[in-house]
């Protein structure tokens, strides 16, 4: 009996024991990974107001190609959204709105979603009845070339395809409205 004690005595030291090189081990290769993912990384460069806006084609929902750079001459107010967005849903009725009045100055919406799928996109934008182009960054190409972080975040392309200003949050109507008088055509 005295034995069987020591036997399950010295078990369990053996069982704790794995188990500490176990987690050990794992936080090792958390860190290994955390250390290989930063030295490894894509020096992606941040945008700043001033840069010029890089050049993209996406498809939007109903088959048309949008080339940033075909907008030359017209201001682009582009805007990065996902569906379950609080803020994205709250500005998008707004957002449509403002594109009606200003599309025919020479202001035009791109609303970019990041990765979702079709299906998901087509219903919000039929909830709201959308009028403005929506395209979806499937590989997140376009998101990686504009940094961006945080959604919504809306870019605002000048006339002449430079970077007018970076919105991140969500926007009141007059806010939209403005940006748009900012990139309008002379």
């Amino acid at each position: 009996m005295q034995e069987d004690k020591k036997a399950k005595k010295t078990n369990k030291k053996r069982n704790r024991a794995f188990m500490r090189l176990a987690i050990l081990s794992l936080l090792v290769l958390a860190i290994g990974y955390t250390i290989y993912n930063s030295v490894t990384a894509d020096n992606v460069e941040v945008l700043r107001v001033g840069d010029k806006a890089p050049d993209f084609t996406l498809e939007d929902m109903d088959g048309n190609r949008h080339k940033l750079s075909d907008y030359q001459g017209e201001g682009v107010f582009l805007n990065f959204w996902g569906t379950w967005c609080e803020p994205c849903v709250k500005e998008m009725p707004a957002m449509d709105r403002q594109y009606k009045e200003y599309e025919e100055q020479g202001v035009h919406i791109l609303a970019v979603n990041i990765a979702q799928s079709d299906f998901e996109v087509q219903s919000f934008a039929d909830r709201f009845d959308l009028s403005f182009p929506i395209a979806i960054d499937k590989s997140r190409s376009v998101m990686t070339a504009y940094n961006i972080r945080p959604l919504p975040t809306t870019v605002l392309v000048n006339p002449e395809g430079d970077i007018q200003r970076i919105i991140t949050g969500e926007m009141t109507e007059q806010d939209i409205k403005g940006f748009m008088e900012e990139i309008k055509p002379q």
